[in-house]
């Protein structure tokens, strides 16, 4: 048999965790066909591989691209890194199911202007994925922030029940339509409100439908115990997974206390399914809140509506040459966007470490200078913190990027190398992979990332050049509750 392509003499990390291995690997159609010592008969296309790695394509699990996936279907910042399938609807903030009335509220602001949320309901939104073939497949969560934005004329109030009663229909027919579950942005002003007993409600729509919750916590800052307390709770009631978004200790009276916030984990994990994902960077990113303004840390503007020259500035240089205090600056720059610089590396380390710990980017990729997680977060992981600093083995770098990520987020047939598997498959060079983009100059494709495939179709290679769109949208699987 003549296959449509083979990797040849690959050294294969298949996302499971388990050891890697020598093989050959061929595709037929949008499948991995074989995967053998020695792959007999040829192919249409041939790929020499000797001293590379062959693994899935790399699953994104924290991102913001909702809008810009459909805008920009080749979406280079994410496939060239060997991102083949981005999760969307994070921190409480989709476009799916949104419908804007006026003004787009904070940080719903983060996925675009007011025309472009033209999705009312996950339906809506999977045939846009569809018309626009991105390079990549996508899921999407339902955003808590986007329902009570449709349902509630203002957001800095708890909703009432006849409110929750229709956010909860809303995001029944998400659910019944395909979305993965769905997430929270507590720590934002427009869901801060909201009682835990609201998120609740809604949560219990999940458990028949099988999604799961994620949360951006009520706190990241000091109150981060008892924010940790409310996720996991919510995730009890409604008997559901529960993913905490962007692990951290925000703040530099925080830093070190994810010893203490693991230990919380370690102690709930024994009673119910929770993890979390991680960003391999001691900087955060959003948009500027007056109550992140501090001293202790340094914080980069990203942007600004009114003040756009002061891009790629600190907080301290614009206060200081406006002769003002921080707050003032900071209130004159808004809307803004910022790089906080608010964590400490070994926490990050910790986290990152952590068994049940996935990669996630949260790269914000309309701001005019992202930060470099947008382009770097998963060559950096394979890089910067398996390859050079040792944090864990290849192996495990891999798992924590696809087998752990599409069996948590069920994505049937994904986030394997594995016979009868769709072929999302990244090949790179362990000796070279990092990343490439900095702070200063964030747009940079990643180094070493020498073929994506996705679902059986050469996507990028080493000219740097989107080659392929073949990406689809992506529905949650219902009844495999196995977690690898």
């Amino acid at each position: 048999m003549k296959f449509d392509y083979l990797f040849r003499n690959v050294t294969v990390i298949d996302g499971s965790g388990g050891a890697e291995y020598r093989a050959d690997v061929a595709v037929q159609g949008d499948r991995i066909a074989e995967i053998a010592p020695s792959v007999a008969g040829g192919a249409v296309h041939e790929i020499e591989g000797r001293g590379r790695v062959l693994a899935p394509g790399f699953i994104d699990v924290h991102t913001h691209d909702d809008i810009n996936i459909i805008r920009m279907p080749d979406y280079l910042p994410k496939i060239s890194q060997g991102v083949t399938t981005v999760i969307v609807g994070n921190c409480g903030i989709s476009a799916a199911c949104a419908t804007i009335k006026g003004e787009v509220p904070d940080p719903m602001n983060l996925l675009g202007d007011a025309p472009q949320f033209a999705y009312p309901t996950v339906e809506a939104y999977a045939q846009a994925v569809a018309q626009a073939r991105p390079a990549i497949n996508v899921g999407t969560l339902v955003g808590h922030t986007t329902l009570r934005n449709n349902q509630m004329a203002s957001l800095f109030r708890a909703a009432t029940v006849e409110e929750i009663a229709a956010m909860r229909a809303e995001l029944e027919q998400a659910l019944r339509q395909g979305a993965l579950g769905l997430s929270t942005g507590l720590a934002y002003a427009s869901a801060f409100q909201s009682t835990t007993e609201e998120v609740m409600a809604l949560a219990e729509a999940l458990t028949a439908e099988e999604g799961l919750y994620t949360t951006h916590l009520r706190s990241e800052f000091e109150p981060i115990l008892e924010a940790l307390d409310e996720a996991f709770r919510i995730g009890r009631h409604s008997r559901v997974p529960v993913v905490v978004s962007h692990h951290k200790c925000a703040g530099a009276k925080n830093w070190g206390r994810t010893v203490e916030t693991l230990a919380l984990f370690d102690r709930v994990r024994a009673q119910q399914d929770v993890a979390c994902d991680c960003y391999p960077y001691s900087a955060s990113s959003s948009t500027l809140d007056m109550k992140q303004v501090t001293d202790d840390f340094d914080i980069v503007i990203t942007w600004s509506e009114p003040h756009p020259e002061v891009a790629g500035q600190t907080l301290k240089q614009i206060a200081a040459r406006w002769s003002v205090s921080l707050h003032e600056a900071a209130a004159a720059l808004m809307p803004a966007g910022a790089i906080y610089y608010n964590m400490d590396e070994q926490d990050v380390r910790r986290v990152l470490r952590y068994p049940v710990t996935m990669i996630g980017s949260d790269g914000l990729p309309n701001d005019p200078m992202p930060h470099p997680r947008l382009w770097g977060a998963f060559p950096r992981v394979l890089g910067h913190y398996s390859r050079d600093e040792k944090l864990f083995p290849l192996t495990v770098a891999v798992h924590k990027m696809t087998g752990l990520s599409a069996a948590r987020f069920r994505l049937p047939e994904r986030g394997l190398v594995k016979r009868g598997y769709y072929a999302d498959l990244v090949l790179f060079d362990p000796a070279t992979v990092r990343d490439v983009a900095s702070f200063s100059d964030p747009k940079q494709p990643a180094a070493g990332i020498e073929a994506v495939m996705v679902n059986g179709v050469m996507s990028y290679g080493q000219s740097q050049q989107v080659t392929g769109r073949a990406g689809r949208f992506l529905r949650r699987e219902k009844g495999n509750k196995e977690h690898t």
